[in-house]
């Protein structure tokens, strides 16, 4: 008999206001959830409605770093050519463990798929990208920073339309040396090319990182994909 995926721990920011939306975002390779909350920590004055998880990815053994062991979402064969010897077993069980918080928080916190927001930084990209394209959830938004598109060759044929219309906020550096810019625009272009809605930010001089403007510009989308419920901005309004 099968056993069912292992559960994914997560580090959670909730909801200073009524939660009535979630932000799921995954972290980079060999990072925790940890790396990324002081950015909820940030952003949920001008988000008191949502409630924020970073879910960490499982330990194990990384080929690109030589075998060693760390956080990672799937193994990394290699950079140099992305569409190439990716992981694919290792990307769907993440996927598959991912899927698990997000049907928490539809069936048992009663928050509608349409306002969670899911995405990641570099392989935590990856793994936003993967879940949300095949995913039968329709999300309210996917944001991608510093990544690039799993599985080239065969993303399109796995992909369901649920989030074909689905905003889709992309940030990468200019001078990024660990995922190239060059990655994350021919990924852009993929999914353009498939008439995916596509938001392509370029950060100039920004490496393999992120930087205030990117955060500004996330905060912004996230205000237009997961907005307050009416009462509550009207509520905003009028107190003012």
């Amino acid at each position: 008999m099968a056993s069912s995926p292992r559960l994914l721990t997560t580090l959670t920011q909730r909801a200073i206001g009524k939660h009535s939306a979630t932000v799921i975002f995954m972290h980079g390779l060999g990072d925790t959830g940890a790396g990324w909350a002081p950015v909820a920590e940030d952003l949920k004055y001008h988000l008191p409605h949502v409630k924020f998880i970073f879910p960490n990815a499982p330990v194990q053994t990384v080929s690109l770093n030589f075998g060693m062991k760390m956080p990672s979402w799937y193994d990394i064969h290699s950079l140099d050519n992305i569409d190439q010897d990716q992981d694919e077993k290792g990307m769907l069980e993440s996927s598959q463990k991912i899927m698990q918080i997000i049907r928490e928080e539809v069936e048992v916190n009663q928050i509608p798929a349409n306002r969670i927001a899911i995405g990641g930084f570099s392989q935590g990209c990856v793994m936003g990208l993967l879940t949300g394209l095949t995913s039968e959830y329709k999300f309210g938004g996917i944001v991608s920073l510093s990544g690039y598109i799993p599985l080239h060759n065969k993303i399109m044929n796995m992909a369901t339309d649920s989030n074909k219309k689905t905003p889709i906020f992309w940030g990468h550096g200019d001078v990024d040396q660990i995922v190239l810019y060059e990655y994350g625009k021919r990924s852009v272009e993929l999914l353009q090319k498939h008439k995916y809605d596509v938001r392509f930010h370029t950060y100039p001089r920004m490496a393999h990182s992120s930087c205030p403007q990117e955060i500004r510009d996330i905060l912004s989308f996230l205000k237009e994909v997961l907005p307050p419920p009416p009462q509550e901005a009207t509520t905003s309004t009028t107190t003012a």
